[in-house]
């Protein structure tokens, strides 16, 4: 799996967000372009956000702590139409230049803090991760809705 805190990595999610226009579409899913892109800033305001999201409760973080964690930080990819969670479902048209900017800028800032900055920080939904995890769970969300729509 990349390493989302390598400059070079970071800059190769850049340059393929670069090459998505307003009216790509996805080979496969439901969600328009701008909405993912939106869907995709999600896991990044959860960290630099979050108060724009409701914590899960006691039952609901241990679910997702021990079922749902190892399969995010795992290095295996995404299967093609995997269920979204409720709060990265993207409703409605978002602004494509402005989704674009906000996903480019959530790359940069990770990239730039560094592993060090990640290792042994709380995660919103699975308590404490390592700085690999949070690497794989960013890299393969990116990869995953990359690829969805061709880049």
């Amino acid at each position: 799996m990349e390493n989302v805190f390598d400059a070079k990595v970071a800059q190769n999610y850049i340059n393929r967000i670069n090459n998505l226009i307003e009216d790509t579409h996805g080979i496969w899913g439901k969600m328009m372009v701008d909405q993912m892109l939106a869907h995709c800033c999600v896991s990044y305001e959860m960290v630099y956000e979050p108060e724009k999201h409701k914590k899960p409760g006691t039952i609901a973080k241990f679910i997702l702590k021990n079922f749902v964690k190892p399969k995010v930080v795992s290095e295996k990819a995404y299967p093609r139409d995997s269920p979204t969670a409720p709060q990265f479902m993207v409703v409605g048209r978002r602004d494509f230049e402005e989704e674009k900017k906000r996903l480019i800028g959530f790359i940069q800032k990770t990239q730039q803090l560094g592993a060090e900055a990640f290792d042994g920080k709380e995660s919103f939904s699975f308590g404490k991760l390592k700085s690999h995890e949070w690497s794989n769970m960013f890299a393969k969300h990116l990869n995953h809705h990359l690829a969805q729509f061709g880049v």
